[in-house]
This record gives structure tokens, sequence and C-alpha cells, in this order.
């Protein structure tokens, strides 16, 4: 008997979790990807004896990977050569101030305290108690749930709970519930900053998204030769139960007939037939009709949605002084909401950004490691800016205005790079890698209270036809991808095992009156 074909656009995260457990599952899986490798927006750049990670960064909520290969008889430890940090993030401000935070709650408390005061060290630790708390009672109902709705999510949380689910604050920004915990601004824009996690500007984000910060109190890990190894590995998986990664072949458009998707056409015209399909690329292309007129049907009428964030990003080897780094540091603005405020009216970074840095050859203390070549130590920095990449705002002159805005707002932290080389990333580069973008690197832009419950969810409106990444339910983040991915797998084959029990009841029904 022939097996059940299975078709996985895109080989982001997403893609890759979907591949793996379809192919645990037994179906014929193939994976056909536009880029020259995995990863999707979790990328690399360089050379192949220092590349440098130049996507994501932040490795967290280690139990989503873990339950992957857990459930594929494997081992994370095994796939992938981690390192927890103690040192979750330093932060540095213009007018002044050092504060590094820790997984402990004590610890980051009283580093807090030192810095703030005693007020709001106890406001941190208020902090620290709701955000685990929301994250509790939303973790299974919503995060690792089938797209609910906000009903179906009161169900499920139950009416013993209720307060657990107000203690979520769905109706208040970001931005005002933090001022409940801290009356220093600069925490406030310290614990703000988790709504950019997932694109989100945290003067409008539902205050909700405070649980990102749990999440990052709950582990965050460096991984030895970059976050893109976490795509490496999850490849290796799928291919080692049975999966086929086919690279450098885009698909042009999905073949659709009598309501089902029948096969994936790829640019140099193969025909790849299907009997599923998960689509692990952005809503917006079929929205726009990339993948065919025909697969827009997929999510019915709905317009293109709000962009979230997307970022100028550089990647390059240099001397670093002055300003002790740690694996993770951000060196904030000096007003958050006139940062905001320019990225929106500006079509680009603020004058005076916020600069996050990933330095890679850094340790948990933020000494180098072995080896480190100290006129060549790798960096990522990332700015903040629109997603509007399919407007063309960024010429050459553009491009260096904002280098030369985000080495000032180095500079004025103390940080010196010795010149470099850059590689450059701009939201027109990233709508070209991801089209019908604009750049947008985490989906729907989360704003207002609905705004999570209006992602599309792993099922579309063509019945094998299914949705895994950050545009779809659960959202952005490394660790929600692959969620996604799965929940995609897991639709599909509930979906199949129905389908079958259907057709053998009607089978067994037509014999049992013949």
């Amino acid at each position: 008997m022939r097996s059940t074909r299975a078709i996985v656009v895109g080989a982001g995260i997403g893609g890759l979790t979907a591949a793996a457990d379809l192919a645990r599952a037994g179906l014929e899986v193939t994976v056909l990807e536009r880029a020259a490798g995995p990863g999707g927006r979790m990328r690399r750049q360089g050379t192949d004896s220092a590349p440098i990670d130049a996507g994501p960064t932040v490795f967290t909520m280690r139990w989503v990977f873990e339950a992957l290969f857990e459930d594929a008889g494997r081992s994370l430890d095994a796939a992938l050569d981690l390192e927890r940090l103690d040192v979750l993030a330093r932060h540095h401000w213009q007018d002044g101030g050092v504060l590094d935070l820790y997984e402990d709650v004590e610890r980051s408390a009283d580093a807090i305290g030192r810095l703030c005061g005693a007020a709001d060290a106890d406001g941190y630790r208020r902090f620290a108690r709701d955000t685990e708390r929301v994250f509790d009672v939303l973790d299974a109902p919503f995060m690792r749930a089938q797209r609910p709705d906000p009903v179906r999510l009161t169900l499920d949380v139950g009416l013993t709970r209720i307060a657990d689910l107000i203690a979520t604050r769905p109706f208040e920004t970001l931005w005002r519930a933090l001022g409940d915990y801290f009356a220093d601004p600069r925490l406030r824009q310290l614990f703000g900053r988790y709504a950019t996690y997932c694109g989100a500007n945290p003067f409008a984000a539902p205050a909700t998204l405070m649980l990102i910060a749990h999440a990052e109190r709950a582990g965050v890990w460096r991984v030895k030769g970059g976050m893109y190894e976490l795509a490496l590995a999850i490849e290796r998986l799928g291919r080692e139960l049975g999966a086929r990664h086919v690279y450098e072949a885009p698909v042009a458009r999905l073949e659709v007939a009598r309501g089902r998707v029948v096969a994936a056409v790829t640019d140099d015209g193969t025909r790849h037939e299907a009997d599923l399909v998960v689509f692990n690329g952005d809503a917006a292309a079929l929205l726009e009709g990339l993948l065919g007129t025909e697969a827009r049907a997929a999510l019915g009428h709905q317009r293109p949605p709000p962009r979230s964030l997307s970022a100028v990003t550089f990647t390059g080897g240099t001397r670093v002084s002055g300003f002790p780094l740690a694996h993770h540091t951000v060196l904030f603005s000096r007003d958050y909401q006139a940062e905001f405020g320019a990225i929106d009216a500006r079509g680009r970074p603020a004058e005076d950004p916020t600069v996050y840095i990933c330095a890679q050859d850094r340790a948990d203390d933020g000494a180098l490691l072995p080896g480190t070549d100290l006129d060549a130590e790798r960096l990522l920095l990332l700015v903040n800016a629109r997603a509007d990449g399919d407007r063309g705002h960024y010429d050459e002159a553009t491009i260096e205005a904002i280098r030369e805005d985000m080495l000032c707002r180095l500079w004025k932290s103390g940080l010196a790079l010795t010149p470099t080389q850059w590689t450059v990333t701009t939201p027109a580069d990233f709508e070209a890698a991801f089209p019908a973008t604009g750049g947008a690197l985490y989906g729907r832009a989360i704003h207002g209270f609905m705004a999570s419950f209006q992602r599309p969810g792993a099922r579309t409106k063509i019945a094998n036809l299914y949705l895994a990444g950050g545009s779809a339910h659960p959202g952005a983040g490394v660790p929600m991808v692959a969620t996604s991915g799965r929940l995609a797998a897991a639709a599909a084959l509930t979906d199949l095992t129905s389908t079958s029990m259907s057709i053998a009841t009607a089978t067994s029904g037509g014999i049992s009156t013949g």
C-alpha cells in the first residue's frame, strides 16, 4: 500500500519540527526549501571557519526541544552541546547604570535593589511571581493548544482559575502594567523590551507578554557553535526518521483540486504529489497569492495582518574594548517611547536606537572563550526597524546613517569596536528572503487584546493544508515556532486518522448492506 505523502514547504524551525513528527509517524516526508540550507530566519553568516549567528540568538524553553527529541527516542543532550547561562543579559543606560539579570530571582532582586532601591527590588519579586503565574495559566490551554479563542481558553482554564486568567491582564498594555511593579523608568524599559521578542511595541502590546520574562528566567542556554546548530540538529533528526530535504527548490504554486492540495510545483516545474502539505512560511505569502491563486482560499477572505517589527542587523568580526560585554547585552536608548515613535514615523531605526548585541565568543561570565581571535570577535548587533522592506528605503546612504547612529550609541556606553567590514541585513533583505512580509520577523503585530487570537491556527480552509511558523499560532520566538510545527503535524495526523476511519466506516457500511 502506498504510504501517505507529506510535503513540507519551508525548512524553518516550524517546518523542520513538523517534518520530524510526520516522518516519525511513518509518512513519506519531503521538505522543499528555497534557500541553500535549513533554518529559515535562524541563519548564519560569515565564513565556514568562523560562522556568526545572524538570526535568533536566545535559547529558552528547553523542554520544548527535549520533548521533540525524546518523542523520537533521541536525546537533546546528544544532539547539542548546551551551556546554561547564569547571566541572562547585561543592560546599560546612557544616563547611568549597568544591570545584570540572573536566573535566580533573589540575585536579580539584589542587583535591582543596588541600582534602583528596595521598593523596586520588592517590585521585581512580585513581578517574578506574577509572570510565573501568567505563564503557568497560559502554557497548556493557550500556547500548546490548537488555536484557542477567548471562550475556549476560559473553559479550558476552568472557572476555579478565573482569577489566574484575569491576572494575565489582557486588556492593559505591557508598559502600563509595568508601572505597577517599578518606579524606576529604566526597569520599565528593560522589561518592556520583552515585547520586542515577538516584534511588538511595548506601548501597544498586551501585558500578557510579560510571561516572556518567566520563560527566560526558567533558563537561557548558549549553544556551542551557535544557535544555527539547533536548526541542523532538528534537520538531522528528521533525516534519521526518514524525511528528505531538498534545498534550492522554491515552490511556485500549490496545485489544488476538489478543495485539497494535490501537489507542490517548484520553480523548475517539478511536481511533488502530496496527500497533505505543511506550509512553513508567512501566512501573508498565501494571502498575496505567492503560492498560486488557488492556495489563497486557505485563509478565506482575510486581509494581510498588521506587521510586526523588522530589524537592521550587523554581523562581523572585530576587536572589542571598553564596555564589558556579556553573551547577551542590551544598550538602551535614552527615551524608549520616542524611539518607537521614531521607528513608526521615519520608516527606519531611530537616531538614538536601543542596540542588542550577541557576543557569540563570550562565555557565561563574559570572558572570551578559548581560541577566540581577539581581532575578530564575532558579534551580531541589532536595532529595531519598521517592516517596510518592500518600499525601498534602504539605499547605501541610509544604511551608513544607521550604522553611524548605532556606533554612536555604542560609544556612549564606552564600547569601542575596531573598524570592520560589517555584513548588513535590512528589512529589504528580509523581504527578499521572506516575500510578502516587508521584512517583518515575527508575523502579525501583537497589539491589543485580540491580536494573539487572530493568528491563523494550523488548520486552514483547504482540508489538507496546514500552517507552521511565526505567523501561525502560537506565534513568534524559537520555542513557539517549534511548537507550531508540532501542532501542524498533530493536526494533520489527527485528520488523517479521522479520514481513514470515515472511509473504513463507509466501506464497512456498504458491505454490510450490500
